[in-house]
């Protein structure tokens, strides 16, 4: 451990009382929202969601997880005083997962965080997530690696935040730096965060780091959407198993369904490419421009390979929105 770590973890100790945390807890508030009618995430994500989010803006701008807001209306954030406002969604961008409501009424007794790099917290670094609603709480943990995230629904990050040890509460719950800055927005809680080829296993939580806003944020707020939201889709959870990768949903109505692509299939290859890695496909899917020839899915069955072409279509145009957004 380095002395910076140290003195990091000094700084953290010495805040638990301070007005630092103080301000930690009343920015972040709870968000409970509906899915709007017809969702095609109700399926996975349910009709009513609830979790938190982080005040960063002094127009009542909120960051949160993009899951929980993602095809929902009828928002309501309670904030730390227990007093309740309607909000809508502001953007949904697909491709860090991060979501942003606004309050509908000026929100009283609220300051907006400030936001921190992720470059300057070390390994072994003591840091604070807080979260809200009925299961409030804040929390110690400790950042245990930075590195690539890939998500078995068509997601993939290049860089992101493990911590130890893991809080339940974690969807939108804001991490925060010794010096009260909001680093990280929860997603996921992990079996294990410890770096491959680690011969320890450690349950943990992956946060998306926040400083993957700024340079998305003016097109989320004029477009409701970043910039790269708008990218190919294909409707496939997979996971690798054996360096291969497996096909274990297949989002009903999708572009891989209405093609013949079904649960249990092997993908090999993309275009006539061999995929190396989840993150691999992703990738060469992402690079595909929208509404281009169909996309050649090389499959094998367990008896034999073949080419399924699947139409290149945006997510972005298949997600249903509430009003105004």
């Amino acid at each position: 451990m380095t002395a910076q770590t140290d003195e990091n973890n000094t700084q953290l100790s010495n805040a638990v009382n301070s007005q630092i945390l103080l301000s930690s807890i009343a920015s972040s508030v709870q968000i409970t929202s509906r899915a709007v009618e017809n969702a095609s995430s109700a399926r996975t994500l349910g009709k009513v969601r609830q979790g938190s989010g982080v005040v960063i803006g002094s127009d009542g701008l909120i960051l949160t997880i993009g899951y929980l807001v993602l095809e929902t209306e009828q928002i309501e954030i309670r904030t730390h005083q227990q007093k309740t406002y309607p909000a809508q969604v502001v953007a949904y961008d697909q491709a860090t997962g991060f979501g942003l409501i606004k309050s509908l009424v000026p929100l009283q007794g609220v300051e907006p965080v400030k936001l921190g790099k992720l470059n300057d917290q070390k390994i072994d670094s003591s840091l604070l997530v807080v979260s809200s609603g009925n299961l409030a709480f804040t929390s110690p943990t400790k950042l245990i690696d930075v590195r690539s995230f890939t998500g078995y629904w068509e997601y993939h990050l290049d860089s992101a935040i493990y911590t130890s040890p893991p809080v339940v509460n974690h969807s939108g719950a804001g991490l925060f730096n010794a010096k009260g800055e909001l680093i990280g927005i929860g997603s996921l809680f992990m079996q294990d965060v410890m770096p491959a080829g680690n011969p320890f296993g450690l349950a943990g939580n992956m946060f998306v780091p926040v400083e993957l806003l700024e340079p998305i944020l003016n097109n989320m707020l004029q477009n409701g959407m970043g910039p790269n939201s708008q990218r190919a889709w294909l409707g496939i959870n997979a996971v690798e198993r054996q360096g291969r990768i497996q096909i274990v949903r297949v989002t009903p109505e999708s572009p891989a369904q209405l093609a013949g692509v079904v649960p249990g299939q092997w993908l090999l290859g993309l275009n006539g490419k061999p995929l190396e890695s989840l993150s691999a496909f992703y990738k060469q899917l992402w690079a595909i421009p929208i509404n281009s020839e169909p996309a050649k899915l090389t499959i094998f069955d367990g008896k034999e390979i073949y080419q399924i072409p699947v139409p290149v279509v945006d997510r972005s145009a298949n997600i249903k929105k509430p009003a105004g957004i």
